[in-house]
């Protein structure tokens, strides 16, 4: 729960920066009219171990790493410590046709942890622009093979692969892309692997392995469809995200690979959420037994002390840039910055050095029974995820798995549990990207004291929530 706590000092005081914020901030992903509420926004301003600490000193368990970022936990010194070091001897160089030994060790490091002929590393500064980078360069391989009307994209319902134009034409979130369009053209969508809602998209709902395959078949059918020799590339999440955390069937990835291969489609696995550490491994396709031509990699990289992303690319997709005047010719400022490759480093060495992949899967049982416990409430209809990624659907009625309206969502999610959580004690996120859902991501420093404390607050907040409805 709560823990009260001196006020920490701010510039300008607490109700100093609630103006300045109001009058001045616009945050992502949010309805700008939180700020005229009488408690203005809550103010995060420090990170200690597995918890934060807002503007009025209190105490929060971080059940979602930042935003699925902070693996190595808040906090870290020796990783704020080498940033230091790397900015006084070098803050900033491009590495447009120059380099840097940071961003050349981060690349070998990377390229070490990556499966099969994984060993080129293009560097950007997040998550979407590693997407973005992955699909341009799928559509500008083909070109180079004399294939230039391989250019569509294949993703899954509800996913999420980030913002930027060509990122947001892969997403999978309609209500997220409306306000924008026209969209970048080319991407199209096939049943994911939600194995709760199976018999709602048309598959088998008694058999996990049977639904598996079903859905990977369904990407078959598309690239049929649309015509092999129109397609690029699939784009996966090894774990879905957004609808609340959806693993991958048994053998689902074995026959993804099975069909990109027979159809001469790139299979690109985004684990700008799922790698380092989220599911046990440093990549997670190595989790679930497949070789993807490209990995696209952000977030964790870092424990999110300084931005980064990677994409991650075979030698089959290099070879064309290898030789002579043939030039990728996109790339971002901050790319591959010294500072953020220097953590990134650092990072990796905490990672190593403190076990945390085997942490994760050595606990990953222990924080999903714990959850599951949740199943005897009423308002709790499915737990799934895998390592340190769980979700829990929320269901109006557990026989019939009925979900909640679009109204009674905003009343639940937003009306109530979004701050009901926070004000108790955790931070998490209560979506409805999908079916109505808590998502689960907490620092990969976490254990089983921490999983009982998540368990008694969601119990408690989840019983009152149910007595609202």
């Amino acid at each position: 729960m709560t823990t009260t706590e001196q006020p920490v000092t701010t510039l300008g005081g607490s109700e100093g920066l609630q103006q300045k914020a109001k009058d001045h901030l616009w945050m992502h992903f949010a309805r700008q009219s939180v700020m005229e509420s009488p408690e203005g926004v809550p103010i995060i301003v420090k990170g200690e171990g597995h918890h934060i600490f807002d503007s009025k000193g209190r105490r929060y368990l971080d059940g979602l790493a930042g935003l699925f970022v902070v693996n190595a936990g808040h906090g870290r010194r020796r990783l704020a410590e080498t940033a230091a070091r790397q900015a006084e001897q070098l803050a900033f160089f491009p590495i447009w046709s120059y380099a840097h030994p940071s961003a050349i060790e981060l690349a070998d490091r990377l390229a070490d942890y990556a499966p099969g002929d994984l060993n080129r590393v293009f560097f950007s500064t997040g998550g979407g622009e590693a997407v973005e980078t992955a699909f341009k360069l799928a559509k500008y391989y083909w070109k180079l093979q004399g294939r230039p009307m391989k250019h569509k994209v294949i993703s899954r319902s509800v996913a999420y692969h980030g913002t930027p134009q060509g990122a947001l034409a892969i997403t999978g979130i309609p209500a997220m892309k409306q306000m924008f369009e026209p969209i970048v053209p080319g991407g199209f969508r096939v049943p994911n692997t939600n194995f709760y809602r199976a018999a709602e998209m048309g598959g088998p709902a008694d058999d996990l392995e049977a639904f598996g395959l079903w859905a990977a078949n369904r990407i078959e059918e598309q690239i049929l469809f649309e015509g092999p020799e129109t397609v690029a590339a699939v784009f996966l999440e090894p774990v879905q995200n957004s609808g609340g955390c959806f693993p991958p069937p048994p053998g689902y990835f074995k026959r993804v690979r099975e069909i990109c291969d027979q159809y001469d489609v790139l299979l690109v696995s985004d684990e700008v959420i799922c790698a380092f550490g989220r599911i046990g491994e440093m990549f997670a396709c190595n989790a679930y037994d497949y070789v993807p031509d490209m990995i696209t990699c952000a977030k964790a990289l870092t424990s999110g002390y300084s931005p980064i992303g990677a994409t991650i690319v075979s030698d089959r997709i290099y070879e064309p840039f290898r030789h002579g005047d043939t030039a990728f010719y996109h790339g971002y400022t901050f790319g591959g910055h010294p500072v953020s490759a220097a953590v990134a480093l650092e990072n990796l060495d905490i990672f190593e050095e403190e076990g945390l992949n085997e942490r994760v899967k050595e606990n990953s049982p222990i924080f999903r029974s714990t959850l599951e416990k949740l199943l005897d409430l009423p308002i709790v209809g499915d737990v799934r995820g895998d390592g340190y990624f769980f979700g829990i659907e929320l269901v109006k009625d557990k026989a019939t798995k009925e979900t909640f309206t679009d109204d009674e969502s905003e009343r639940l999610l937003r009306g109530f549990l979004s701050k009901a959580l926070f004000d108790a004690g955790l931070y998490c996120r209560a979506d409805d990207r999908g079916d109505p859902v808590i998502q689960l991501a907490p620092p990969l420093t976490m254990g089983p004291a921490e999983f009982d404390e998540i368990e008694g607050i969601l119990r408690s907040v989840l019983t009152e929530a149910w007595t609202h409805l």
